[in-house]
């Protein structure tokens, strides 16, 4: 039987890539994708700024049954993407089958390092 737990489309509006900092623990941005189905999630992820247009069909896949963790700070997760530290931007990613993405960050600005994760908009 397969799995129809999650969403197809997800948004995060309050992307800004961190400064690595020199805390051991590097500052950054990921996105978690878990994909509970039988077959393989491919999903298109678009990102918006506030000064520039759309970077479009950055193409991400996940296997069935999996989670994967896509570094917002490396381009191999990205397809080559570079996205710029400290610059406003939003993330969508649209899938076609159900799944469930969670967004996180880690700023290492102050000593006092913060983490948090979110869920996104999902439809």
């Amino acid at each position: 039987m397969e799995q129809k737990n999650g969403k197809t489309i997800w948004y995060f509006p309050d992307g800004e890539l961190p400064p690595p900092g020199d805390e051991p623990l590097k500052g950054h941005e990921s996105i978690i994708i878990l994909n509970d189905n039988e077959k393989i999630a491919n999903i298109m992820m678009t990102l918006f700024f506030t000064d520039r247009d759309p970077i479009e069909n950055i193409k991400i896949n996940v296997q069935p049954r999996r989670v994967r963790c896509i570094r917002m700070d490396n381009p191999d997760d990205l397809g080559g993407v570079i996205v710029p530290r400290e610059t406003q931007y939003a993330i969508k990613l649209v899938s076609d089958i159900p799944v469930v993405i969670q967004y996180g960050r880690l700023d290492t600005r102050q000593a006092k390092m913060a983490f948090y994760t979110t869920m996104g908009l999902s439809f």
